[in-house]
């Protein structure tokens, strides 16, 4: 198994990938990445909210990042793949599982990302892992997908999602809104007292209409309920290769 990992993930032509880098809003990062991973078979719900409910999520250092002075949040369902170390092959039962992020979308030192509000992964082996090492709020829930659905429960936070698409035409040119929603290379994390970056590198996202056949997102956050609330914006994409580099202290 480990043997057929490490061919697929040496597979993956590196050099090229690094290579194209103009789609990118700010140079490469500087040293040798840490990490490889695939997010495929992407969801991404997106919804304006007012950006006073997210204000007091947002830790010191950063700033919420506005499209045309309005917040956004997402909902981002994907299957995490081929998670591993640099130089190191990735271990199935380990680094594949399904994973949902609510995210929201900050800037600092002219560097716009997103900033997690809530993630949740599909196995508690590779939960735990991924916590501890990245930082990131990584918690267990109950998922299963297939090529049209998905489903999600946590049973803690009563969380769930409950849901049937469909892949509809890919956009030959995408809106400003989707490419700032899309298009960020980098994520914040708050740890203790310090705020960290961690710059990552894809190429550009392939961007799909979706149609939903079923749709039941259960998700609340700071008072606002995404029952209630339909997506202002619903995408697909197959998905991207990334390349993660190790964590930068930001000073506040």
């Amino acid at each position: 198994m480990i043997k057929n990992w490490f061919s697929g993930y040496r597979s993956v032509d590196l050099n090229a990938l690094l290579a194209e880098s103009s789609h990118r809003p700010w140079p490469l990062p500087e040293g040798k990445w840490q990490y490889y991973q695939e997010w495929n078979e992407v969801l991404f719900f997106h919804w304006k909210v007012p950006a006073a409910l997210l204000k007091p999520l947002i830790p010191a250092g950063l700033e919420l990042d506005l499209f045309e002075n309005e917040a956004w949040i997402s909902l981002v369902p994907f299957t995490m793949e081929k998670i591993s170390p640099a130089g190191l092959p990735p271990v199935a039962f380990i680094s594949d599982f399904h994973e949902i992020n609510l995210r929201t979308y900050v800037v600092t030192e002219g560097k716009p990302g997103v900033y997690f509000l809530n993630i949740e992964g599909q196995k508690h082996l590779s939960v735990w892992i991924a916590k501890q090492l990245s930082g990131l709020p990584y918690e267990k829930a109950t998922m299963q997908r297939s090529k049209n659905t998905y489903l999600s429960s946590n049973v803690i936070k009563g969380f769930n999602l409950d849901i049937e698409f469909e892949v509809k035409v890919f956009l030959q040119s995408k809106s400003k809104l989707d490419l700032w929603l899309s298009e960020r290379y980098c994520l914040y994390l708050n740890q203790g007292q310090k705020l960290y970056r961690y710059e990552i590198h894809h190429l550009e996202w392939q961007i799909a209409e979706m149609e939903l056949k079923k749709n039941t997102i259960n998700y609340q956050i700071n008072g606002l309920r995404f029952t209630d609330l339909a997506p202002d914006l619903i995408r697909y994409s197959p998905g991207v290769k990334v390349l993660a580099w190790g964590r930068q202290e930001i000073k506040r």
